[in-house]
């Protein structure tokens, strides 16, 4: 057999895969795990969303092969909804293409603008796949440190002039995994601006924008004036309407940049089944009374967890966006010694923070996935075991 490449040997198991093998190892030794580690919803899709799927696949003409760049009325379905939600105006032919689930979109969009040792700027915590689909396409990861004392925030004026000007892309995501960090819009007018002054390309992951509390409303970068001169943007059904395993979002924006990621696309995939995309019409069309039905949920749980974490030492606030809880780690661990321990005395699955970057360790995520019951008794757990947060 041959070698596998150089970049792959850069490239390790990814993250909640590893977390499943040890999940399955604790449950074959009969645990009764609490899985508060990756971040699918626990709720059915809405039911009126699988009924326009039942529909779409007894009929024949969604069984051949479907446009590359997504069915003419699903890109009208999301210009349209943008419009509704954030004002955007887009052109479902230029400025929208569909994805296979956001987080392919987000790989393959390197695979357009990369020449080897390419820059790109990634946030540090943050979602794997931007670093990892940055190695495997040559290019060069840059980590844009996010730290506690701003908000986790990109500090724009921070990062080297040399970088900014050698970089391509810079990935942002708010509302922000892992850390629920959000970002407001004067933060995005000076995003905008400084992408502009450095001619690189903004790639906005905003998969959690309708997972708000409290009177949060997300925005989206497209909302400022001329971001779609110098910006991409990628949703996703998955966390909005509880389709995770229906791998179906889009990303909108610069037609550039949708045009490039459309080609890639063209050359490895062949768009997502025509059924599915009914029913993703039928998503973002009609009125959806249970995505505050499942912010209500899981503004429940936030409050349980966090009021009961606070009772343990620590001293957090509650969550405005996502359904991750970040915290720091107790003194004498570090982020995976922390999440071993909790899952070998505790049966209680969460994530360890150097998953997501170097600015990730000292901290551990969970994701708000399991019942206020289960929820409670992770929290028994942790109070009987002793496990307690010290500075």
């Amino acid at each position: 057999m041959p070698r596998t490449s150089k970049r792959f040997e850069f490239i390790p198991p990814y993250l909640f895969a590893e977390i499943d093998k040890k999940k399955a190892a604790a449950i074959a030794r009969g645990v009764d795990i609490i899985n508060l580690g990756i971040g699918d919803p626990d709720k059915p899709t809405f039911s009126h969303i699988v009924e326009a799927m039942h529909k779409a696949i007894d009929d024949p003409s969604t069984h051949n092969y479907p446009p590359y760049e997504g069915i003419a009325r699903f890109r009208q379905a999301v210009a349209t909804w943008y419009q509704t939600r954030f004002g955007v105006t887009l052109d479902p032919v230029e400025e929208v293409v569909s994805l296979i689930g956001s987080k392919e979109g987000i790989a393959h969009l390197l695979s357009a603008y990369l020449d080897p040792g390419d820059i790109v700027l990634v946030p540090s915590p943050g979602y794997p796949v931007y670093k990892m689909g940055t190695i495997l396409t040559g290019g060069t990861p840059y980590y844009i440190p996010l730290k506690e004392s701003n908000g986790f925030l990109p500090e724009l004026d921070s990062i080297p002039e040399d970088i900014a000007k050698k970089a391509k892309i810079f990935y942002v995501n708010y509302p922000n995994n892992p850390t629920a960090a959000v970002a407001d819009l004067k933060f995005y007018i000076k995003l905008v601006a400084w992408a502009k002054k450095f001619d690189l390309l903004i790639a906005s992951d905003l998969a959690y924008s309708e997972m708000t509390y409290d009177g949060y409303i997300a925005p989206s970068i497209l909302e400022v004036e001329g971001a779609k001169d110098i910006a991409i943007e990628f949703h996703s059904l998955s966390k909005s309407f509880n389709m995770t395993g229906w791998r179906i979002g889009m990303a909108v924006g610069n037609k550039e940049a949708i045009r490039a990621l459309g080609t890639i696309k063209t050359n490895v995939d062949s768009g997502i089944f025509k059924a599915i995309q009914e029913a993703g019409i039928v998503a973002l069309t009609t009125p959806a009374p249970q995505i505050e039905q499942n912010n209500l949920v899981y503004k429940e749980r936030r409050d349980v967890l966090t009021d009961g974490l606070n009772r343990l030492g620590w001293t957090l606030s509650p969550i405005k966006a996502t359904f991750y809880v970040w915290a720091p780690v107790p003194k004498g661990y570090d982020s995976a010694s922390f999440c071993s321990k909790v899952l070998e005395d505790c049966g209680i699955v969460v994530v360890p923070g150097s998953g997501y970057g170097p600015e990730g360790e000292g901290y551990f995520r969970i994701a708000l996935t399991e019942s206020v019951q289960r929820i409670e008794e992770a929290l028994l757990r942790l109070k009987e075991k002793g496990i307690r947060y010290i500075a």
